[in-house]
């Protein structure tokens, strides 16, 4: 087969200037070598693939997202992140080594029909991360072809142990329960993330590590500061659910008398490798720590209206420098895998906290924030995220006969305001093709179908006795967290909160 190949004749967008003009883009190898008008003279052995009537943009970047959470799609309806939180141990219990190979793979192949070509996935093993299990996580990205940074997700305190007061106000025999949850001490998830990341087996270019200690209020002190160490040493990424819910924030007053953001730069955590997700409850302060440290922010705000955590301040964020990425979070607490979806809503979600439009995220700012943001916060920001040469050839192809773009008046607006994945033909990823005519050319589609739906209802017979204790424990603990969300805090991220308070 060809090292090199031509894409002619497709409309490269511009989202900056709006325009989308005919180019010819010739790829050598993985990368884009030239970007020219139609018409670029190239030898005999060239491949040719045309893309007449397409739209090309770049693969779209997912800055954070959960693959576990692809079995458990459609579980649950009003849970807010605490009720989510509280539900985990039954969406992910008794998942087997192949169970989490298929999680990643199914979560990679919905990102790829939906037009992303990475992520950074935040997988959680219950009750700890495995050395296996980890491989076969990397394994169902590679299967795909779906370019991941993969972090497992790990905590030493239980949901029940890091909320401070829960447990005490539980009902006697659910507390009697909750006190009997024990993590294993965080030695031994060191211990693991040390192999893995002394003997990472995969291309890094494709699949590569990182860390991922799940809440500050779920991690010891020395369980983060290991985690910092580790992810210095090894110079990998660090990945942090960070102010996700209001919850979370006055929780934090209560424990440290100190912002969560606050709370971490008294660690000294804080720096180039670290995101915070959602980021929802930061003050000024915060954020000028975050930015100060060069820290980045994985947004998700189809997650963060799903879950009722609030709207977070994206704006205030970008204008004091820190780097934005877009997500579209886990399946399990934003159904879906869709990026467009993910744009759409940060777009919207902007508007209900200034009645100036001069203050709401523009189209091509999101665009920017679910491409080049995204990949900063992947690692990848000289790399991906761009159709320039030298950039990785990640190209997405946008059939332009689709309803969407007809007419086709401005194709920055209308791949946020109007596309929502239905327009996604084919997929590129290092210049090979892994979606064809929205056709799977790495492995059997029909065959992942079949074998989810065995798994899921496998893992939900499975499951029962864990299901039935969580769903016991819901209306406890939905009540006591209502009580703290009551509680007065400083900032305020949620629509009409005085009311409630």
């Amino acid at each position: 087969m060809t090292n090199t190949r031509l894409i002619r004749g497709g409309r490269i967008l511009d989202a900056r200037t709006h325009r989308a003009e005919a180019r010819d883009m010739l790829i050598i190898g993985e990368r884009i070598a030239d970007i020219a008008p139609p018409g670029l003279t190239v030898n005999d052995e060239t491949e040719i693939i045309n893309a007449d009537g397409m739209l090309l943009i770049p693969g779209l970047v997912n800055a954070h997202t959960h693959g576990h959470g692809s079995l458990a799609k459609g579980m649950g309806d009003r849970w807010t992140l605490e009720l989510l939180l509280n539900a985990n141990p039954w969406l992910n219990d008794g998942q087997t080594l192949e169970d989490k190979h298929l999680a990643a793979k199914l979560n990679a192949a919905e990102m790829v029909l939906k037009g992303a070509t990475a992520a950074y996935d935040l997988f959680f093993e219950f009750p700890q991360v495995t050395r296996e299990g980890i491989d076969a996580i990397a394994r169902g990205y590679q299967s795909v072809g779906l370019r991941a940074v993969v972090a497992p997700m790990m905590a030493d305190r239980t949901f029940y142990q890091a909320i401070p007061g829960l447990i005490d106000a539980l009902p006697t025999q659910q507390a009697d329960r909750a006190r009997s949850f024990k993590l294993n001490e965080y030695q031994s998830s060191i211990e693991v993330c040390r192999d893995l990341l002394t003997n990472w087996p995969y291309d890094r270019s494709q699949v590569r590590p990182a860390l991922a200690p799940t809440v500050p209020l779920h991690c010891s002190d020395p369980f983060i500061t290991a985690c910092g160490d580790l992810a210095e040493e090894f110079d990998v990424g660090l990945h942090m659910h960070l102010a996700e819910s209001k919850i979370q924030a006055v929780s934090a007053m209560q424990r440290y008398g100190k912002t969560l953001t606050a709370h971490l730069a008294d660690l000294n955590f804080l720096g180039p490798r670290f995101t915070a997700a959602h980021f929802v409850w930061p003050d000024a302060d915060d954020i000028s720590r975050m930015a100060d440290a060069g820290c980045s922010v994985a947004h998700n705000p189809g997650s963060n209206l799903r879950l009722g955590s609030g709207i977070a301040p994206i704006r205030a964020m970008r204008e004091r420098g820190l780097c934005v990425g877009i997500g579209t979070d886990g399946s399990s607490c934003s159904d879906n895998q869709n990026m467009f979806e993910a744009m759409r809503i940060g777009a919207f979600a902007s508007r209900v906290v200034s009645p100036d439009p001069e203050t709401w995220i523009s189209t091509e700012d999101v665009i920017d924030m679910a491409t080049r943001g995204s990949a900063a916060v992947l690692g990848f920001e000289n790399d991906i995220g761009q159709l320039a040469p030298g950039y990785l050839a990640d190209v997405v192809f946008l059939d332009l006969t689709n309803i969407n773009y007809v007419p086709l008046n401005d194709p920055t607006h209308q791949l946020v305001l109007n596309e929502d994945s239905s327009a996604v033909h084919s997929v590129m990823i290092g210049g090979k093709m892994v979606l064809r005519d929205r056709k799977f050319t790495t492995f059997d589609y029909a065959s992942l179908i079949r074998e989810a739906q065995d798994a899921v209802e496998r893992l939900r017979h499975g499951a029962h006795e864990m299901r039935q204790f969580s769903e016991a424990m819901e209306s406890a603990v939905g009540r006591f967290c209502i009580g703290l969300a009551r509680a007065p805090y400083h900032v305020h991220r949620l629509y009409n909160e005085q009311s409630f308070i």
